[in-house]
């Protein structure tokens, strides 16, 4: 059963074509790999009998011929999509036993194209963290372990249990959501392939909402072929979400052609930051040198504001969640705090809020109120909206000036240790964003490919930056730099 699980998407979608295996048989096996890893802490919620009923209804629309790319595909979904009659906690107490009575778009995409749900994948409270560690499940676990070492690693964040899951084998793909960098660092942590695609792209709809201008869906899934299929499935335009961009959605998997000679791919010298990991700065190199054996022309570039991409990104996310999570009261749904003889309504929402919400999450609403507060709103806010349309416009010269696509290192260090971040000062956590999000401040497809192993043999990736809607085209760059890898290392089972 376990090589069932080893099969990417792709490989299980040809051959469940062939009739070598059926839907039901591979979800069994995932539900089966999933009982057995309980501590990766990543299946939070595993939905068996929901998946067996899904697999057996993909057998049952294959054998009447209509089997698109991800029928009885079994997939994993992280707890950020709202899914029917399936509690959605965005890893917030404050949401503890919300059972949602409609299905997110991107979700019901999924299920349309035949996909099978295998349950709810832990994550970073409301998508706030890069670690996984700011969940009300607990923190999810890196299936990968450093070269003779037990030490917990982190998987990333905030997509951090979607990624894991996917990396040891326990689900063939898994949704993720992409703020600042929540799907490319921990699909880079953990040698899998993350793609956030061009804003607008899929819809937001029945996603609880961080920062509701970044916010974006993707895949993550262990090869671009997959990453390509999994989002032909996903994207598509959505009149409940204001956001969603109605233009088709190609065929992206017919897009990887894995020839890129002419393309030019721009490397830029701001990304070269001091105290970068000399093996981040080898492996980039590398990618180069790979990018440019496959027929494409290398080109130094400039992308000025960079530098003020990180300050920018934690005043803009802040604000926006501020006010996104002004919803959560107590009153409407989810949690509300016991109250003490004579409390009022000002008590009962300072309590329920002080209750519900993580230190991470109320850091950040902090920030946020205050950023948006009078007499700073103009000094701060502001200030960083006018940053962020610099920082487009950066990434517009750049692309106008004739560059196909941008590589960049994913993350500046492989996985760390779990508790290894200090608590007391969270801007050394918030630095792990620093290649990933003025992707998002500019609204562009992004994708991390696993590219190497460190020294103590954990995965490290590459992230390549393609122009807005050109998934296609930034897939096949990144189907052409993932051959050219050759990467194929995999966690040894520990769990």
């Amino acid at each position: 059963m376990s090589e069932l699980t080893d099969l990417t998407i792709a490989e299980a979608r040809d051959a469940l074509a062939r009739g070598d295996v059926t839907s039901a048989e591979l979800t069994e096996a995932s539900l089966g790999a999933i009982e057995g890893a309980g501590a990766l802490n990543v299946f939070i919620r595993p939905t068996p009998e929901r998946a067996m009923e899904q697999a057996r209804a993909a057998d049952a629309r294959r054998a009447a011929g209509d089997a698109p790319a991800m029928c009885g595909i079994p997939v994993g979904v992280k707890d950020l999509f709202c899914t029917r009659g399936v509690e959605s906690q965005a890893a917030s107490f404050i949401l503890d036993g919300f059972r949602p009575e409609y299905e997110s778009t991107v979700t019901q995409n999924l299920w349309d194209a035949g996909a099978v749900m295998l349950g709810k994948l832990n994550m970073d409270e409301f998508a706030m963290g890069s670690s996984n560690e700011t969940s009300t499940y607990g923190d999810a676990v890196n299936p990968w372990r450093r070269t003779g070492d037990n030490t917990p690693l982190t998987p990333g964040g905030s997509s951090g249990g979607s990624a894991a899951a996917v990396a040891a084998r326990l689900c063939a793909g898994a949704t993720g959501t992409d703020t600042g960098g929540s799907i490319r660092q921990p699909a880079a942590f953990t040698g899998t392939v993350g793609l956030k695609p061009t804003y607008g792209r899929c819809s937001r709809w029945g996603i609880v909402a961080f920062a509701s201008s970044l916010d974006q869906a993707g895949p993550m899934t262990r090869s671009v072929r997959d990453a390509a299929i999994m989002l032909g499935a996903m994207a598509g335009h959505d009149s409940k979400d204001s956001t969603s961009a109605d233009i088709p959605v190609p065929d992206f998997e017919a897009m990887l052609t894995g020839d890129i000679r002419g393309k030019k791919i721009g490397v830029p010298r701001e990304y070269r930051m001091e105290g970068m990991p000399a093996e981040i700065e080898t492996l980039w190199h590398k990618g180069a040198e790979m990018l440019r054996d496959a027929g494409a022309e290398i080109v130094d570039i400039s992308l000025p504001h960079t530098k003020y991409a990180l300050p920018a990104y934690y005043v803009i996310a802040p604000a926006e969640a501020s006010s996104n999570l002004a919803r959560y009261d107590g009153v409407r749904y989810g949690h509300r705090a016991t109250l003490a003889q004579g409390d009022g309504i000002t008590e009962m929402y300072e309590k329920t809020r002080a209750e519900g919400f993580g230190k991470e999450v109320q850091r950040r609403v902090m920030i946020g109120t205050y950023v948006l507060s009078a007499g700073f709103y103009d000094a701060y806010y502001n200030k960083a909206r006018k940053v962020r349309t610099l920082i487009k416009r950066d990434f517009e010269q750049a692309f106008a000036a004739g560059v196909d696509a941008i590589l960049t290192p994913a993350t500046p260090s492989p996985a760390f240790a779990l508790g290894e971040m200090s608590e007391a000062d969270p801007v050394q956590m918030y630095l792990n964003d620093v290649f990933t999000v003025p992707t998002n401040l500019a609204g562009l497809p992004g994708i991390s490919v696993p590219a190497g192993l460190d020294s103590g043999g954990l995965p490290l990736g590459l992230q390549l930056i393609g122009h807005p809607w050109e998934e296609g085209d930034l897939l096949n760059t990144a189907h052409a730099l993932e051959s050219a890898a050759g990467f194929v290392s995999k966690p040894e089972k520990w769990w």
